[in-house]
């Protein structure tokens, strides 16, 4: 297997485990920025949103401080006999789960704040659980932003470059995705080949925002 389909592929890996992992966590945090009343609010909304402005790097490098061998996280990791997190794929995780929180959790919090309170409370009075309600009627009604999430986590995960580069660096067939490996690419004046990957992330990008487009308009209530 070539160094671009093994960048591909793990891309693709890396890509899926994030969505995946994202939205079981990105869920109960959008729900509770939804209905809570707490003064906190505001300072775990900017903590979620940070992504959105920080430098990759920036991130990147705090992350690295943190979950390297000698640092806080990565020493006690290591302290219990776990593996080393950086340069590594869990490392690529962590890191792209923290890089891309934003684009699960805003559109899921919009669906949750969206629906209002009188579905919940019609469930209610028939007798659902808390749970009932948040599966029979909270999920079916807030799809599209989870479809929305879903698909922005992937896309996003697929396109990351600083932090993914920081935080496990550039090695082939362990931690290379596609925007590193376009980088080798470019620095060895192989320009065939980045564009080779670079157009196919181009069509990527755009076929996904087509997709979500396309899928949102499906829901938009009907023109009088």
């Amino acid at each position: 297997m070539s160094t671009d389909a093994a960048a591909v592929l793990l891309t693709l890996r890396l890509a899926a485990t994030t969505t995946v992992l994202l939205l079981l966590a990105g869920t109960p945090l959008a729900w509770w920025l939804a209905r809570t009343r707490s003064r906190m609010r505001p300072a775990v909304e900017a903590v979620t949103a940070l992504p959105l402005v920080l430098p990759p790097t920036v991130l990147g490098f705090y992350l690295l401080v943190l979950l390297a061998p000698t640092g806080p996280v990565g020493g006690a990791w290591a302290a219990l006999g776990g593996d080393r997190i950086v340069f590594s794929f869990p490392g690529l995780v962590i890191g792209s789960m923290i890089y891309s929180l934003p684009f699960v959790v805003q559109p899921l919090q919009n669906a949750f704040m969206a629906m209002g309170d009188d579905p919940l409370e019609a469930a209610a009075t028939l007798g659902a659980s808390p749970l009932d309600r948040f599966r029979t009627v909270v999920l079916p009604i807030a799809r599209p932003g989870f479809f929305t999430a879903a698909v922005l986590s992937f896309a996003h995960t697929v396109g990351e470059f600083g932090v993914v580069l920081m935080i496990g660096g550039n090695i082939p067939g362990r931690t290379q995705v596609v925007s590193t490996a376009i980088y080798n690419h470019v620095e060895a004046l192989d320009y065939g080949s980045a564009h080779a990957l670079a157009a196919g992330l181009l069509i990527f990008s755009f076929a996904v925002l087509l997709v979500v487009y396309s899928f949102g308009r499906r829901f938009e209530a009907p023109r009088l």
